[in-house]
């Protein structure tokens, strides 16, 4: 249906400069509705201005690029102490109490390792003074 429409409207010359006016006098209503009569700013763009102001104002300053890296090196180094702790129990759990846990014990002391070679790599290319 819309088709119709504007294959009606659009035939010819006389059609595209209606549907030109038309967008253009939808185009101007809200700048006109932005400002009555005496240049002053209508109540809803004043509001919007003021929500506007108070949102760039809350805004945080945001985190320090040391912060950031200080901030991934703590998550890296949570779980390195979790895993380390699972690895050596597993391994105190196999040694004394005769447990067979020796392959959940290599799994967790292979990812232990390469946490603690990333944990490691960070620490010393983030805040080794070079």
């Amino acid at each position: 249906m819309i088709g119709k429409v504007l294959k009606c409207f659009g035939s010819g010359i006389k059609g595209g400069w209606l549907i030109a006016v038309v967008f253009a006098f939808f185009a101007a209503i809200p700048a006109a509705k932005a400002v009555d009569d005496h240049g002053q700013k209508s109540d809803g763009l004043k509001i919007m201005e003021a929500f506007e102001q108070q949102a760039s104002q809350m805004k945080p300053d945001g985190i320090s690029p040391m912060q950031k890296k200080q901030m991934v090196m703590f998550f890296l180094g949570v779980p390195l102490l979790i895993m380390l702790l699972i690895t050596g129990g597993l391994g105190i759990a196999m040694g004394i109490y005769g447990k067979q846990v020796f392959m959940l014990h290599m799994v967790s002391a292979g990812l232990t390792i390469t946490l603690a070679f990333v944990h490691a790599i960070l620490g010393i290319v983030w805040f080794y003074p070079f």
